[in-house]
Formats: C-alpha cells, structure tokens, sequence
C-alpha cells in the first residue's frame, strides 16, 4: 500500500511538473504579448479630432505649445508618463524654440524601444489649415498605441512615445531645417550611451488616408523593414504596404544615420486620384479624408511589429 501510494504520488507530481512544462511556456510567451486586436480605430481618429481642432501648430508658434501640452495630457490621461522637452534650435528664421513630447513606459529589464509622430504642421499654410493626415494622423494613433500598450503587459524593453516637433522644414531641408525634433533625440541618445541599446525606432507619418498605401522606404534598418512587412501579413493587410526604392527624410533618418536601428511607415499617394499626393500641403489635408480602418490597420501591424522585437529581445 504504502508503495502503492509512492507511485500514485510519483505519477502525480510527474504529471503536474510534465503540463507545467507543456504550459508555461506559451503562456509566459502570450502574457509579454500586446493584443493587436486591442487598437481601436475609432478611439484613434477620435484623438486625431483633438488635436486638429487645436488649429494650425507651426514649429515656435503659440498653436504648437498648446499642441505640446495637449500632446502631454492625452498621454497621462492614457496611463503614461510624460513631459515636454523644450529646447532651441537655429533655423532660416533665427532661433526658435521646439518642444518634444514623450511619454515613457518604464520596462523590466535594459532596452528601449521608441515609437515617433511628428505633430507640427507645415509653415505658411492658409488660415484654417488643419494639418489632418499630416500630422495629425499619425499623432492620434500614437496616442492609441500609448493607451493599448500601457494596458498590456510589462515587458523588458523601454517603451518611448515621441511627438517630434520641427519635423517640417520652414524653406529647405538642410542642417537647420527640418527634423529639429528628432535629431535632438537622437543626438541626446548617442552622447548619453543610450543609442546602444535602442532595440527599434518606428516612424509614423500620413497614415490615415481611406486608400490606404503604406511605403517603406529604402532609408531604413533592413530587418525592421522585413519585420514590417511580416507584421502586415500577418495582419492580413500586406497589400496595403509595399517596399519604396527610394529614400524618404523623415523623423527616422536620424536614428537610421546615428547607427540605431529604425523605419518608416508613411503613405505618400494620398490624394484625389489613385497616385497622387496632391492633398498633402494643402487645404484638402482634411478630417474627411481619413479612414478610422486605416488607423486601426497601421496600428494593429505597429503592435504586431512590437511583438516581433520582443521575441527577438527574449531569443
């Protein structure tokens, strides 16, 4: 009997360590996963009506404080630490002043992963321009991102959302024109150290548009490129994202230029016929031209994407 009972203790405890084996380890897998399917469209395009009923948010202009500081509260109202990073930076125009948005989500272990939208809108533009898919697009979904991603699980690397200001140019794209807020970052990164241990920068830029045509450009870390396009087809919108030849300026150049690994998502045919980009700059760049679907899509690769680091963080 009592031999008896050692077996069926033994079986037991075999057992229980053999499903636990089975079972821990998928479910320690899916619990550092965020939920793709959590991203919601609506809630995106919803803050993107925020930020565009603010008015226009040319770079040194009082619109694009009140945009920061908008920026700022959405993020904390969405769970997440953040501040502005106010700095000055020369210009064709003299010195003017910038502010950065980022909101941090602490991780568990060494890394950083960052998530970037630039927020100013294009100098110059008539009374009442509104800046929709050009930043506005963007700027909403990363608040989207900010609120599904601090309601998932704490994962290993740092999660950064930053809202670059400065990215349009005032003339020219030059040294002092242009992508003042994002060589800061990135500059900031590489003399702190930092830079070595960013695992991933993902740029979103005019990713709102109903047709929606997602390029990557060449321009960017050819294994975060690769990861895009799986993430989209897995999503099952691969169609809608496709390779571009050729290069495209942008808030991820910096990084991309400073070594650390970095991509773009930005859909440059967004206008009145198939092709085109004739929206962009103009007054035409309005809220009736965005798609809540096309957020969601963007959205739900960028979290798969996410994903995707992570388990190349964990290999």
């Amino acid at each position: 009997m009592i031999n008896g009972m050692k077996y069926w203790a033994m079986a037991l405890l075999c057992a229980g360590l053999c499903g636990c084996g089975r079972g821990s380890a998928p479910a320690s897998r899916s619990a550092e996963r965020f939920n793709p399917a959590a991203v919601d469209g609506a809630r995106a395009l919803d803050e993107v009506a925020r930020l565009v009923a603010l008015g226009r948010r040319d770079s040194g202009a009082p619109g694009a404080e009140r945009a920061a500081e908008h920026l700022r509260d959405r993020l904390r109202a969405a769970g997440v630490e953040a501040e502005i990073e106010a700095f000055e930076d020369d210009t064709p125009r003299g010195r003017v002043v910038f502010r950065n948005v980022v909101g941090r989500l602490p991780g568990r272990g060494r890394g950083l992963i960052i998530l970037g939208s630039h927020y100013d809108t294009k100098s110059g533009m008539p009374e009442g321009f509104e800046g929709a898919n050009d930043s506005g697009s963007s700027s909403g979904l990363l608040i989207e991102l900010a609120r599904v991603l601090n309601a998932g699980p704490k994962v290993a690397p740092e999660i950064w959302f930053v809202f670059f200001d400065g990215e349009e140019c005032m003339i020219a794209y030059g040294p002092r024109d242009g992508l003042h807020g994002s060589r800061r970052m990135a500059r900031d990164l590489v003399e702190s150290g930092r830079a070595r241990g960013v695992r991933g920068v993902l740029v979103l830029d005019m990713i709102g548009d109903r047709d929606l045509t997602v390029s990557l450009p060449r321009n960017a870390t050819p294994e975060l490129t690769r990861m895009l396009l799986d993430a989209a087809r897995a999503e099952g919108a691969r169609d809608h994202f496709r390779l571009q030849p050729g290069e495209v300026l942008d808030d991820h150049d910096p990084f991309f230029r400073a070594g650390m690994p970095a991509a773009l998502l930005i859909d440059f045919e967004y206008g009145s016929a198939p092709g085109l980009n004739d929206y962009w700059h103009t007054a035409e760049d309005t809220m009736d031209k965005l798609s809540a679907e096309s957020l969601a899509r963007v959205g739900r690769v960028a979290v798969r994407f996410i994903n995707a680091l992570l388990e190349k963080e964990r290999k």
